[in-house]
């Protein structure tokens, strides 16, 4: 997907659902996923994700909250608190009358997703201790993996508009997500990782959504993608030796 351009950044949302964290309920998107919508709060010390595909009653609602705060802690637990940032949920009733689930985090302002990151710009110390740090939240997520039977999305997609993220969801578009799964993305161009800049450069997680699909078809996407973290690993050898082709 195409980096947000200024025009797009400056897509606003006004909503009920925004009373608990904004006063006047208007927040600025600044990013998104396949699911999400990424906006950033009004002082710029926090981000404000939303599902809205999820909003539904009180019951249901503290349902999704509680399942997913349950997620994220065992993820972040996982990772360990060099790799994780902390996660908050509340329940806020939109202006069509549903109940969601806001997703509050702590805005890392001098962070880079993995995917704007020019790794033949880092020193070779650099590129070594990135590394070191990948290889280390690999390993972290297989054992998981092997655990529980499902692991964190380390990878992520990026959406420049609400209206490009709902595009995506197309049934046309079944063979690009294919394509983007198998061969498309790596580990080196994840949209969920972080860098951090220096001097302590830190490899963070930002997503701690799990897979919303059927238990049978999320099992066969993790074992594809636990058997895919042996190219990951290859690539992140690359990338260490400062080979510019390592990213794809």
């Amino acid at each position: 997907m195409h980096d947000v351009t200024a025009a797009e950044v400056r897509e606003r949302a006004l909503d009920q659902v925004f009373a608990p964290v904004d006063r006047d309920k208007q927040m600025e998107r600044i990013g998104g996923g396949f699911e999400t919508e990424v906006y950033l709060g009004e002082n710029g010390r926090y981000l404000v994700k939303l599902k809205s595909e999820l909003g539904a009653d009180v019951p249901t609602a503290l349902r999704h909250a509680r399942r997913m705060r349950e997620v994220a802690e065992q993820f972040a637990a996982c990772l360990g608190p060099e790799h994780s940032i902390p996660s908050y949920y509340l329940l806020s009733r939109d202006s069509a009358g549903k109940v969601q689930v806001l997703v509050i985090q702590p805005f890392i302002r001098h962070g880079r997703p993995l995917y704007k990151v020019a790794y033949p710009d880092l020193s070779a110390d650099e590129r070594r201790e990135v590394s070191d740090q990948l290889r280390e939240i690999v390993q972290r997520e297989l054992a998981l993996y092997r655990e529980v039977g499902y692991m964190p999305d380390l990878y992520g997609l990026s959406s420049a508009s609400r209206s490009q993220r709902l595009s995506m969801s197309a049934p046309h578009m079944l063979p690009w997500h294919l394509w983007s799964f198998l061969i498309g993305r790596n580990l080196l161009c994840s949209c969920n990782l972080l860098l951090t800049d220096g001097p302590a450069r830190r490899v963070v997680l930002i997503d701690y959504d799990l897979v919303r699909w059927h238990p049978l078809l999320r099992r066969m996407y993790f074992a594809v993608r636990c058997l895919l973290c042996w190219r990951d690993n290859v690539l992140i050898d690359r990338m260490e030796r400062g080979d510019p082709a390592a990213t794809g």
